[in-house]
């Protein structure tokens, strides 16, 4: 079974979203700055996204993220053409998915997602990405590997927390590398299995 990584884009200051978000701006107003490096024309990202697409088995994110990326995603999901399988969390599949698209409701919980999401990546990596919720209840429950954060040279000032409301124990993480570029610094943390 491939690991299970969170992956996000954050601000310097631990922001994944701007303040005053919208449904014209769901990262709020510049917080697109998060994810230039993805779609930038720099060699070094476009490598590094590439390598990370090359070991993606599926990819876990929840309904708002979804709902307000579905315009980028198409279809095909977030990693384009490669055409990875999506599981999306909600309570309630939308009336509307796309026609042939690689999406999968689950609304039974994230037990239910990271299985079928296991299931579907066989060897490959499981990538939960998405919303600060999404991703701090997975860590909560202790259900991820690895965090891999961009790290982008913004500060926002306010927006939405990363990793608010994950209980007051300390997580002794593994640092596993970092690779820097002018849009963001790549970083990548092991996270050691609940006792």
């Amino acid at each position: 079974m491939g690991r299970v990584v969170f992956d996000i884009s954050m601000s310097l200051d631990g922001y994944m979203t701007a303040a005053g978000q919208t449904a014209d701006e769901p990262l709020g107003p510049g917080g697109q700055r998060l994810n230039e490096w993805a779609f930038g024309t720099d060699e070094q990202n476009q490598d590094y996204l590439a390598s990370q697409v090359a070991g993606l088995g599926a990819v876990i994110t929840g309904r708002t993220t979804y709902d307000t990326s579905l315009p980028w995603w198409g279809a095909d999901g977030p990693s384009g053409p490669a055409r990875r399988p999506v599981f999306v969390l909600t309570h309630s599949a939308p009336q509307d998915p796309p026609t042939g698209g690689v999406y999968t409701f689950v609304v039974d919980g994230i037990e239910s997602a990271l299985s079928q999401a296991q299931a579907a990546a066989g060897d490959q990596a499981v990538c939960i990405m998405g919303g600060a919720n999404i991703g701090q209840q997975f860590l909560a429950a202790g259900l991820v590997e690895e965090i891999s954060v961009h790290l982008v040279p913004v500060l926002f000032g306010a927006g939405t927390r990363m990793f608010d409301h994950l209980g007051p124990d300390h997580l002794q993480l593994e640092a596993l590398g970092a690779v820097a570029t002018p849009a963001a610094i790549h970083t990548r943390f092991g996270v050691p299995p609940r006792q």
